[in-house]
């Protein structure tokens, strides 16, 4: 019997989770990697791929061009693409988990440091990890919450329509208080909003309902990913919304609030300071190391 010849080298990569918002791990740290759409949107598949709710690319931001202005501030960018192969600007699960990449392999220190990313650098904390050896919940700089107009922003799902607030966290969100998060439907279609020219590049859509004082649980449609369990920025954009609407604005109070966000995949607890800063904290969890097959890789790429 004839020796078989050696496989090539596949590509490295890593399986992780952010309250179930789960994503798939790329190292490039020099940049050298060309993954388009179509095999960021394979890789995502849950049936034909690794599955996932989107790609995050670990690159030094000076070898890439959409970072290199942010170098002087964070080393590490976080290139991250939605599963169906679309950039996004930020993701609030996603840069926790990065996080913890990084300093897992030894490329970061535990504690402070920053990320880059299309919305700017974060300030990414990470907790020592409990003595059973549970990962330390990860705290996040999110940035300050923009609330843009116009007025009169509406989301609908068939013939149900409600008033949503329309918050920007380096990506824009339409915030919904719903009776009943049945109310938001299958969400494997992306809920109306109006008016159109509100969104020009797309929405993230959160439904709300309230669980207590300064406690709610939210549904997400991510733009470019459908719904899934946890959207970070969508739970500081909920946690935003409910804090100016229960006239709780820090801004005006001088008071940092706290609210605790339930996701279908876990609780996050979003703090807004008087000064404007958002910070999310949550669990981020590496689950799996693994190798992509090289002819499978460069027949996507091909």
């Amino acid at each position: 019997m004839s020796e078989s010849s050696p496989q090539p080298a596949g590509l490295p990569f890593l399986k992780g989770h952010g309250t179930q918002n789960d994503f798939v791990i790329v190292p490039d740290p020099d940049g050298r990697l060309v993954i388009g759409p179509e095999a960021v949107a394979a890789l995502c598949d849950r049936r034909a791929g690794i599955g996932a709710d989107g790609l995050l690319r670990v690159v030094r931001s000076a070898a890439d061009p959409a970072a290199a202005d942010q170098a002087d501030r964070a080393e590490w960018f976080m290139d991250y693409r939605n599963a169906d192969g679309s950039i996004a600007e930020m993701c609030g699960n996603g840069v926790r988990v990065f996080a913890r990449y990084l300093v897992d392999a030894g490329l970061a220190e535990p504690g402070e440091l920053a990320v880059a990313t299309r919305a700017g650098v974060r300030t990414v904390r990470i907790a020592a990890d409990a003595e059973d050896g549970t990962p330390g919940d990860v705290t996040v700089g999110m940035g300050r919450a923009e609330l843009p107009g116009p007025d009169g922003i509406e989301v609908a799902v068939g013939e149900r329509r409600w008033p949503a607030r329309n918050v920007n966290m380096g990506n824009p969100h339409a915030v919904a208080f719903v009776e009943s998060l049945d109310h938001a439907g299958e969400l494997r279609s992306a809920p109306l909003t109006s008016p159109a020219e509100a969104y020009p590049d797309g929405v993230n859509v959160e439904f709300v309902v309230d669980r207590g004082p300064r406690h709610v649980a939210m549904r997400v449609h991510e733009r470019g990913s459908g719904e899934t369990l946890s959207c970070g920025t969508g739970a500081c954009a909920v946690a935003v919304a409910a804090i100016r609407r229960d006239g709780l604005d820090p801004a005006v109070t001088g008071e940092a609030v706290s609210y605790t966000v339930d996701v279908l995949g876990g609780r996050l607890v979003i703090t807004e300071y008087p000064d404007g800063r958002v910070e999310k904290t949550g669990p981020a969890v590496i689950v799996a190391r693994g190798e992509l097959d090289a002819g499978w890789l460069a027949a996507l790429q091909g």
